[in-house]
C-alpha cells in the first residue's frame, strides 16, 4: 500500500558515453526485470535527454522510499543492475526521491 502522498519516484540521472548508448540501453532492458520483481516495484522508464545526449534519467516508482533504499538495495536483482548497467556509468549516479505534490 502507497503512503498518503502515493508513490515515491526514485529519479537516477546517469552519465553515458553517447558512444555507449546502445549497449547501455539493452543493459537497462536486460535489467527490467529485476526491478519490476521487486517488493513495492510500481512503474520503470528511462529516458535520454535530447541536449544533452550522455544524459539519460531512470525514474522508477515505488510504493515508499523503503522499498527501494531497503528491500531492492539489499536484493540480488540490486546487485544484478548494477553488474549490468554500472560499466557504462561515466560518472557516479545522481539519485534522489520524489513526491508528486500537483
Amino acid at each position: 500500500m502507497m503512503g498518503k502522498q502515493g508513490m515515491v519516484r526514485e529519479i537516477a540521472v546517469l552519465t553515458i558515453d553517447p558512444a555507449q548508448a546502445a549497449g547501455f540501453e539493452a543493459a537497462v532492458a536486460l535489467a527490467r526485470p529485476h526491478f519490476e520483481a521487486a517488493k513495492g516495484f510500481v512503474s520503470f522508464a528511462l529516458t535520454r535527454s535530447i541536449e544533452h545526449p550522455e544524459r539519460y534519467r531512470l525514474e522508477v516508482g515505488w510504493e515508499n522510499v523503503e522499498a527501494h533504499m531497503v528491500d531492492f538495495r539489499q536484493s540480488f536483482g540490486f546487485q544484478e543492475w548494477r553488474a549490468l548497467a554500472s560499466p557504462f556509468f561515466e560518472a557516479p549516479p545522481s539519485v534522489e526521491h520524489v513526491v508528486q505534490v500537483i
